[in-house]
């Protein structure tokens, strides 16, 4: 698998500088995952549907981090 070209960081990043963040990166086949704070790190993969389904997930009002 190739480096993502292009990593985005949430609109939500913590406050101060914004690094206490996750960001994403779309692949041509997955969507990658790093932590912002550690961005050599690992990386975490998924195919794109497993990952729109996770988030719509956290959206809902039913979610348990609500």
């Amino acid at each position: 698998m190739t480096a993502p070209a292009q990593w985005k960081k949430s609109s939500f990043s913590g406050g101060g500088e914004g690094n206490d963040c996750v960001e994403i990166a779309n692949l041509r086949t997955h969507i990658a995952i790093r932590d912002s704070k550690v961005p050599t790190r690992a990386t975490l993969t998924f195919p794109p549907t497993p990952f729109t389904t996770f988030l719509e997930a956290l959206k809902s009002p039913h979610s348990p981090t609500r």
